[in-house]
Formats: C-alpha cells, sequence, structure tokens
C-alpha cells in the first residue's frame, strides 16, 4: 500500500505564527466565539491517525478535555511520554513512519505541530495544507513555515473569508 495523504489544518497569525513562543494558543481563543463554521470537524473524521510533535502533545495535554478521542495519536518525539490517551511515538524522520502507516491501512494522516510540520514540508511529504490566517499580529512565536523545504508549487483550491476576518486557504501540491 502507498503512503497515506498528508494533510495539514493550522491556524496561523497574520505574521505567520502558530503559537507564542511558550506554544501557548490563548489568543486563538478570541475568535473561538464566533460560532463560524471554519471546516474542521469534516476535516477532522477524514483522518485515520494525527500525527503531532512533543510540542504540541504538551499544550493539547493542559486542554480540559483529550481533542483526539477516537484518533491513534502518534508524537514525534526522542523522549518518553507519559502515553495518557494511548499515544505512540516516533523518533527519526517521517517517511518511514508514514510507509509503515500506510501499510497498516491508514489513508489520511492529519500533520500537526510547527515542528513536525516544517518537517513534512522538508522531507516532501506534506500533500495538501488548509491554513486559516486570524487576523491578529504575534510579533513572535511558533513559526508555520521556516527552514529547508523541498521546493515545490502549490495550487489554491479553494478559499473563503469569514466575517470574524478570518480568511482561509487550502492548497494542494502541484504534482499530487
Amino acid at each position: 500500500m502507498s503512503r497515506p495523504q498528508v494533510s495539514v489544518y493550522v491556524g496561523q497569525s497574520l505574521d505567520g505564527f502558530i503559537a507564542r513562543p511558550d506554544h501557548s494558543l490563548d489568543w486563538l481563543e478570541t475568535f473561538d466565539t464566533t460560532g463560524e463554521d471554519h471546516g474542521y470537524q469534516p476535516f477532522y473524521e477524514s483522518c485515520d491517525a494525527i500525527v503531532v510533535g512533543r510540542a504540541t502533545l504538551e499544550v493539547v495535554l493542559q486542554f480540559t478535555e483529550w481533542p483526539w478521542k477516537g484518533k491513534r495519536v502518534i508524537v514525534c518525539t526522542h523522549r518518553p511520554i507519559g502515553r495518557r490517551h494511548g499515544e505512540e511515538t516516533h523518533e527519526g524522520p517521517l517517511a518511514p513512519l508514514l510507509e509503515r502507516l500506510g501499510a497498516e491501512g491508514v489513508r489520511r494522516v492529519y500533520l500537526d505541530g510547527g515542528a513536525t510540520i516544517r518537517g513534512g514540508l522538508a522531507e516532501g511529504l506534506v500533500d495538501d495544507m488548509t491554513i486559516t490566517t486570524l487576523p491578529i499580529l504575534l510579533g513572535a512565536g511558533i513559526p508555520l513555515f521556516g527552514g529547508p523545504v523541498v521546493p515545490e508549487r502549490w495550487t489554491l483550491v479553494s478559499h473563503r473569508a469569514f466575517p470574524s476576518g478570518l480568511v482561509q486557504g487550502t492548497w494542494v501540491r502541484d504534482d499530487r
């Protein structure tokens, strides 16, 4: 079986950050009261597994509820984790993990966390990205993009603007 589709679904500030320098996401909450449907639930339901970075896991573990119920979660880390919700771990490049997941029948992976997303882009493994830009400047933080990437062209396949000021675009790699 071939590797699964690798998808990114992320919010970023107008200046390109996905979290504050301390990895906090509190700034997202100011836009969470709008009642707007940004399409996250259908996206989430279409994914068989979540591959996430260690720093993102640490933030998520502070949430009141585990947001990834019913999903297989693989954490990219070289350190042991508590496995509170049955998380698995992976160390090293993403390509071998994705090959294994594909062989196990995983069809679509939700790639989350700044370093993990950047790693997927550096390995040329990301197939599509839905990026929601929020109308806020953070000035510093965890960037969505940066570091080495495989030079690729991307095609905008959909875009939406919301009354709250959020702008969402979905991009696919041209070679897919």
